[in-house]
């Protein structure tokens, strides 16, 4: 492994649901392209992403995200993505599905957007607040532009 190689945290994407089917190959190939690019975004203070030596993308079904939005935000239903400071990602895959289509999005596409937010949050970025969230958007497809 080269030295460069080494720089970015490794990123494995893993799909604990069967209701979905998804591309994990390439699916991980794109997390590892957008890893590089979050990481060479300037941040003032060094943030958790480069801190993380792995990161864990989970494709999960609604039903077990539904459960994690309420233990940990105290929020009812599935949401999209949960990001942990671990360096896990969460994922609900039967949700990004929803989502590409009300969207007119591919599901490949859909799940590129959460990874990359994920990253984002691990980046230090926020979205609680309009322009914060503006900011991170613009970024969001930066990066999905270039890690494509």
């Amino acid at each position: 492994m080269s030295a460069a190689a080494r720089e970015f945290p490794q990123i494995t994407v893993r799909n604990l649901q069967r209701a979905v089917a998804v591309d994990l190959v390439g699916l991980e190939k794109f997390a590892a392209r957008a890893v590089q690019r979050c990481m060479q975004l300037r941040r003032h203070k060094l943030t958790q992403l480069a801190k993380l030596r792995e990161i864990f993308v989970l494709l999960i079904s609604d039903r077990r995200m539904a459960a994690l939005h309420r233990q940990f935000l105290d929020q009812p239903g599935p949401t999209d993505v949960l990001t942990f400071q671990h360096g896990e990602i969460f994922i609900s895959a039967q949700t990004a599905r929803r989502h590409a289509r009300a969207f007119g999005n591919s599901l490949t596409r859909e799940l590129q957007l959460y990874i990359v937010h994920g990253l984002l949050h691990l980046h230090g970025f926020d979205d609680r607040k309009r322009t914060d969230a503006r900011k991170m958007e613009r970024t969001q497809e930066k990066i999905l532009r270039c890690a494509l």
